[in-house]
């Protein structure tokens, strides 16, 4: 396990959060599930029918020890969730649909994490984005100050570790949104020890070339610094005038950043989700994530092609978020 995670385990057993699995009968997350609690690094929560998730843990050979597992069609505390539910959508959901809506899964989960009996929620691999993210935004919401969530990745290679954002949620981001995003993502990167310099990217370096995309990206840069002025943070910026020393001392010699920035925001989903499966598959940098930030409470999106090692990895980072928040 590379120094990032054992990091991370380090801070997860510090305190023994608890994290839902909603999809408590995928194989993948069974067996990640039991590998977290055997090493006591966190308390998982398995949502499903209990005699078919032990009948899959025998199947496996694994233990449920140190798990808790919920039924939504049994559980005991599901009136005090669907009062909760009705009151937190605000006159959307009448009783009768809360309880409906509740045996989904997803909702289910995230509600044990809107009345603090989880600490947070991983989902996804048998679900698509949507279904983990809409009832993320409909319960937990954003934090203050943030309209929308947003995805990031941790590229890892070595001793080298870079933020890249939004590379999962967001379109076409307008100025606000990136600044948004610049700054969450200078959060998302101090719990991974990285000191953040972020760097707003575009096909234009401070003006080099005008375009409403261009200033659109310029005017990010002036927003986030409004919100945050310690932050150092800079742009509109080419890759590598952000990264190459040399480049920006031509390109932008009055930066902070100085062509080191470790933080990079990209301009829409587009760049962002090609920038880093070019970091991944071409500079052979892991990709941890997408981790979502940004709501008030950590819920993250596996892939549906994750494998017991994705899912161990995506449940450390989410305990960690936990802790930070």
């Amino acid at each position: 396990m590379s120094d990032l995670f054992s990091t991370l385990k380090e801070k997860a057993s510090s305190k023994q959060v608890k994290i839902v699995f909603p999809e408590g009968l995928d194989e993948r997350i069974i067996a990640a599930a039991a590998r977290l609690a055997d090493e006591k690094v966190l308390t998982p929560i398995l949502i499903g029918n209990v005699q078919e998730i032990q009948e899959k843990a025998t199947s496996l050979n694994v233990s449920l020890n140190g798990m808790e597992i919920y039924d939504p069609k049994a559980y005991e505390h599901m009136e005090e969730l669907v009062a909760s539910f009705v009151e937190r959508r605000k006159g959307k959901a009448t009783e009768e649909d809360a309880r409906k809506i509740l045996l989904d899964e997803n909702y289910f989960g995230t509600m044990l994490v809107h009345t603090n009996k989880a600490d947070g929620l991983v989902s996804g691999a048998a679900h698509s984005t949507a279904d983990t993210v809409r009832p993320a935004l409909q319960i937990i919401k954003t934090k203050a100050g943030v309209k929308k969530t947003s995805g990031v990745f941790i590229m890892v290679r070595g001793d080298e570790k870079y933020v890249f954002a939004d590379c999962a949620i967001n379109i076409s981001p307008d100025s606000q949104d990136l600044a948004e995003i610049a700054l969450e993502s200078a959060t998302t990167a101090k719990m991974f020890n990285i000191e953040p310099r972020v760097a707003m990217l575009s096909f234009s370096t401070k003006g080099s070339a005008k375009s409403p995309e261009t200033e659109k990206v310029s005017e990010a840069v002036k927003i986030a610094q409004q919100l945050n002025p310690e932050l150092v943070l800079d742009g509109e910026f080419q890759f590598d005038a952000a990264f190459v020393p040399s480049v920006a001392e031509k390109k932008a010699p009055n930066s902070p950043l100085k062509g080191d920035a470790n933080v990079f925001v990209f301009p829409s989903l587009e760049a962002g989700n090609i920038g880093y499966k070019i970091a991944q598959r071409l500079g052979n940098f892991e990709a941890v994530g997408p981790i979502l930030q940004g709501l008030n409470r950590p819920v993250n999106d596996l892939s549906r092609g994750c494998n017991e090692e994705d899912v161990y990895k995506l449940s450390l980072i989410t305990a960690a978020q936990a802790l930070e928040q």
